[in-house]
């Protein structure tokens, strides 16, 4: 029987993040579940059943994401996975306190500052599991850097390509592990998102958690870093060709590690 894994869930309140939580802990892994409303993550600690650990962050907030990521190295000393799931894309607020675009910041630079953060506790053949997206485009830097304003879908896919660039790019200086690898989970799936984003009920999530489930705990993602799994077409594929284009990544890269304070 596999060993029970340690597996941290961020967005684990609803949707995608919340239907694999429950995969995963139904499987006896230790699942650690993050959310940013306390009344949500208490009530899904219940239904776990057992004592899950619930930790509470808003991930528009970086410092919010330094603590959270703080109160978990100082309560382990190895996580097995980490999804990175977490996600936006219609929102009245656009913009976070500091004045920077929520849609980048909780999509793309939340998810890499906790990653950097909690490398000293991923286990070398543990696993960073992030959600990408089929809506990828090339990022405007002007507007990751929030010095000009985008639309909902154009903010969200420049934020999905940016976090896929990073996954590649964190494979690329961790030869030796975990693994990184970005996950298209499924388009239009039935997540509070799509339902407030796109107004269509969606598809199954259980396209979604089971994706999820495989990219964290299955062989076939054992040697992926560093890749894209398009869960439309059920394979490993190319992303968007700026993924590709060194001079962009290295660019975003650039810009990424600006914001993150680094």
């Amino acid at each position: 029987m596999t060993r029970a894994k340690t597996i941290l869930i961020t967005g684990a309140t609803d949707g995608i993040g919340l239907l694999t939580a429950r995969t995963l802990a139904a499987e006896g892994h230790k699942v650690l579940l993050h959310g940013r409303s306390s009344d949500k993550l208490a009530a899904v600690a219940r239904a776990l059943g057992g004592t899950p650990e619930t930790y509470l962050a808003d991930f528009a907030r970086l410092d919010e994401v330094r603590a959270l990521a703080k109160t978990i190295l100082s309560r382990h000393d190895r996580l097995d996975v980490l999804i990175n799931n977490a996600g936006v894309y219609k929102t009245s607020q656009t913009r976070t306190p500091e004045g920077l675009d929520v849609r980048f910041v909780v999509n793309t630079i939340a998810p890499y500052v906790l990653t950097q953060a909690l490398l000293p506790c991923l286990s070398r053949d543990g696993r960073v599991v992030n959600l990408s997206s089929a809506a990828q485009a090339p990022v405007d830097l002007a507007a990751l850097r929030c010095e000009v304003a985008l639309d909902h879908m154009g903010a969200y896919a420049q934020s999905k390509l940016a976090i896929t660039i990073w996954t590649q790019e964190m494979a690329r200086q961790h030869p030796d592990g975990p693994v990184f690898v970005a996950v298209n989970p499924g388009s239009l799936l039935a997540s509070k998102m799509v339902k407030e984003g796109f107004g269509v009920a969606g598809n199954d999530l259980r396209i979604g958690a089971d994706i999820l489930r495989r990219a964290a705990l299955s062989d076939e993602f054992a040697k992926a870093s560093g890749q894209y799994y398009d869960n439309d077409g059920g394979r490993f594929a190319n992303p968007h060709a700026a993924a590709k284009d060194t001079d962009h990544v290295a660019a975003v890269m650039q810009a990424i590690r600006d914001l993150a304070g680094e």
